[in-house]
């Protein structure tokens, strides 16, 4: 799958078979389960791609029209107005039941992120807050972290200088290796503040240690390509190519050929 960006609908079948008769006798059924996902994942996105291409073109044909505009908007997770659409209910009661059931001891601190995550896009900042506490009593949890959570629930408050504030102080407390760098261009990024945003990126960049992930420079790249500055976009992607060649070895693998065609999209916008 890291290789194809679609696999041959034969392929497929056999690889969901196999699968399934894996599944069927009842051993190692969690990874089982997770490649089963991963599989079905690997085909929704490339309906996904399909999907888009289509309503792209249908759209540019009739723009009054609506059904594809919402399809475009399923296919590549756009915004949707409509709250009662929007929300993360779902998600969040799910989460929620995952920390309660959690057989671990201590639990794992993993669910919680993600369910804060959820409840802070929703601004349901009073009951973030309250997780987040019973997240910092978990021994594995990180700290910067729950420090980052502080900002992010502010922010959704409404409160943008105690936000800000709080977000400087965790880059002054803890170690540039800790992983705050990222977290605070990820955070001025969320509220357009681009050049701390790449001053950030650029900083954890340099400070990871190899082979480092290429979150920092996708980051950079769809800054400067917001900012209109597409070959210095395109340049952050030649970044990506060299890191994706040299320091994790990729030759033929799906994610290099998108990375080249971004770069490619943003010359000729350029």
């Amino acid at each position: 799958m890291d290789c194809e960006a679609e696999l041959p609908a034969d392929v497929f079948r056999d690889y969901e078979e196999f699968l399934k008769e894996r599944l069927a006798e009842g051993v190692e059924r969690g990874r089982i389960l997770s490649l089963l996902g991963h599989l079905y994942h690997h085909r929704m996105e490339a309906d996904a791609r399909r999907v888009s291409a289509y309503a792209r073109e249908s759209i540019r044909l009739a723009p009054e029209k609506k059904d594809c505009q919402w399809l475009l908007g399923r296919a590549e997770g756009a915004v949707i107005w409509d709250w009662n659409i929007a929300n993360h209910a779902r998600t969040i009661d799910f989460y929620k039941e995952v920390v309660a059931l959690d057989p671990g001891e201590p639990k794992s601190p993993l669910p919680y992120y993600y369910l804060i995550d959820h409840l802070i896009a929703d601004r349901r900042t009073e009951e973030a807050r309250a997780y987040l506490e019973e997240l910092r009593k978990l021994p594995a949890h990180k700290p910067m972290l729950a420090r980052t959570y502080e900002a992010h629930i502010a922010l959704a408050e409404f409160d943008e200088r105690r936000a800000d504030a709080i977000m400087e102080q965790a880059l002054r407390d803890f170690d540039p290796e800790s992983g705050i760098l990222f977290e605070a261009a990820q955070y001025y990024a969320g509220k357009c503040d681009y050049e701390r945003a790449v001053e950030l990126y650029e900083a954890s960049y340099a400070a990871d240690k190899k082979p480092r992930f290429i979150d920092a420079l996708q980051g950079i790249a769809a800054i400067r390509e917001i900012q209109g500055r597409y070959a210095e976009a395109a340049a952050a992607y030649d970044r990506i190519l060299e890191n994706m060649r040299e320091e994790w070895g990729m030759t033929e693998e799906v994610a290099l050929t998108d990375a080249q065609r971004e770069k490619a999209r943003l010359l000729a916008k350029a």
